[in-house]
């Protein structure tokens, strides 16, 4: 028999439901966790704008769900990433997570994400380790030696046997020098000194004084985004091209954001990434007049990781038929495969990172502005710190 007291809770609780307008269920919400202000925020505005393109391209509506991007913006800070994270997973019902400007911000969520199981896309952060810190997270950005070691081969291909390396002095920094300077050795070149500069407030010239004291062939360089036109100066005002030592990097150096800034000293560098504005297919000519007409950007490397991070968000949904289990979303993300702007992609199923081309480009003016144009493709390269 049943009491007055559970009819009424049990007639409240359905009342309340049906209050509830029917669509509510069918809306999932994906956090998107940026540095919108503070110094990277050139990152956020990228990756946003990448995110708000895919769905423009493919509409906001897969798998019978609805999706809602609920941004928020860390500064750039730890702490303020950890907290936003679980105020989007608890307070408002994220189902999945993506974004992560830099590494300390993607590593500040593992616990949250692992606790939660909610699945976390890395659309920004390269250090190789980040994705082993849980099961929860997949990569669409890039691990840092996956673009160094093609441009580690090539370098001695073409005759730069004595190079300096030189990179920022954090994560990132420190695996893409080891992934560079194990194939430059492995293939036959010598590191004349090994270089690492402080990623706060970085001064190059004393580093590049030295570079050209020491007379090597190349400087093999990585800077974050946003720093490459800094360094830039330097070694133009540092006389190191003039002193016949060629500039090797990888793509940070030349960011497509920011390359018309940098201006004719980046004429000719040769740097290694997987994805240039100037890349010549469909898919990246659609996305670049998307993100242009939104956003009045040219898309960089973080814009198109924040587009295939909507891809693999999407693929995952269509795999579990709208199921919004975080265990079954992640289980979905493994091995799916799909054309990006950047090229054919694929998210390895061992590893929940991505695999991918990378292409050797060069500084060209094309129609008066710079672009990177793509002239050597190294077809699925893995990060050799996962194998």
């Amino acid at each position: 028999m049943i009491s007055r007291r559970v009819f009424i809770a049990g007639t409240a609780a359905t009342t309340a439901l049906a209050a509830v307008p029917a669509m509510a269920a069918d809306v999932l919400k994906v956090g998107l966790i940026l540095p919108m202000t503070g110094p990277f925020a050139s990152t956020g505005r990228q990756v946003e704008a990448g995110v708000r393109a895919y769905m423009a391209l493919n509409g906001d509506t897969v798998a019978g769900k609805k999706i809602e991007i609920v941004l928020r913006d860390d500064a750039g800070t730890a702490d303020q990433t950890r907290r936003l994270a679980q105020e989007l997973i608890v307070n408002d019902g994220a189902k999945m997570l993506m974004g992560f400007g830099l590494t300390p911000l993607a590593l500040a969520v593992a616990p949250v994400i692992t606790q939660a199981k909610v699945p976390a896309i890395i659309t920004s952060a390269t250090t190789s380790s980040i994705v082993k810190q849980s099961p929860f997270y997949a990569r669409t950005s890039m691990a840092g030696p996956q673009s160094a070691v093609p441009v580690a081969t090539w370098a001695v291909k073409n005759g730069l046997k004595r190079v300096v390396t030189l990179v920022s002095d954090y994560g990132p920094g420190i695996d893409i020098e080891k992934g560079f300077t194990d194939q430059f050795k492995k293939d036959g070149g010598q590191i004349v000194e090994a270089v690492r500069v402080p990623l706060q407030n970085p001064d190059f010239a004393p580093f590049l004084q030295r570079v050209r004291d020491s007379k090597p062939d190349a400087i093999f360089v990585f800077v974050p985004s946003g720093v490459g036109s800094l360094f830039m100066k330097q070694f133009v005002d540092r006389g190191l091209a003039e002193a016949g030592i060629k500039l090797i990097a990888t793509g940070d150096v030349t960011d497509d954001d920011l390359l018309n800034a940098i201006g004719d000293p980046a004429l000719g560098v040769i740097t290694g990434h997987f994805y240039s504005a100037s890349h010549d297919s469909p898919e990246n000519k659609a996305f670049v007049a998307r993100v242009k007409k939104a956003a009045n950007i040219r898309p960089n490397f973080m814009s198109v990781g924040g587009f295939d991070a909507m891809a693999l968000a999407y693929a995952a949904l269509k795999k579990t038929n709208g199921d919004t289990d975080g265990t079954k979303l992640i289980e979905a993300m493994k091995g799916q495969s799909w054309v990006s702007p950047r090229g054919p992609i694929t998210i390895d199923a061992a590893t929940r990172d991505i695999i991918q081309d990378i292409y050797i480009r060069e500084v060209k003016k094309v129609d008066g502005e710079l672009y990177n144009v793509e002239f050597a493709t190294f077809p699925k390269i893995k990060d050799p710190n996962a194998q």
